[in-house]
């Protein structure tokens, strides 16, 4: 696989929209990342849940893997040049899913909590 062929994977599904995240391209559901390309070019990032991603390692770990910066971020590393089509348009359905009813999800900035008296 190709990034064009997760490119036109993902854009195939609705309300993803093409974009940019960290200077590489990016796929998003309503501002909030689905997909991104690494800068090694053969890594796609995408949401998933940490369960999902730890079983996709323990299966396939040349295929599925993060790294230390990815640890507590629930998302998975995918090999482009080793995962299957259909695996790769199953993940991103899963994770369109994921990103388009996650409410709050974290977006890298915390909001303020107000406090009750």
């Amino acid at each position: 696989m190709t990034f064009e062929d997760a490119r036109k994977i993902a854009l195939s599904f609705d309300n993803v929209e093409e974009s940019t995240s960290y200077g590489t391209p990016a796929f998003k559901v309503g501002g909030k990342l689905l997909a991104r390309l690494r800068e090694d070019e053969d890594s796609l990032v995408v949401a998933t849940t940490f369960e999902e991603r730890d079983e996709m390692m323990a299966a396939d770990p040349e295929t599925y893997y993060i790294t230390d910066h990815y640890l507590k971020y629930p998302g998975v590393l995918v090999r482009l040049s080793r995962v299957h089509p259909d695996a790769l348009r199953d993940l991103l359905g899963r994770a369109r899913r994921l990103t388009s009813t996650a409410k709050g999800r974290p977006s890298g900035r915390r909001r303020a909590r107000s406090r009750r008296p």
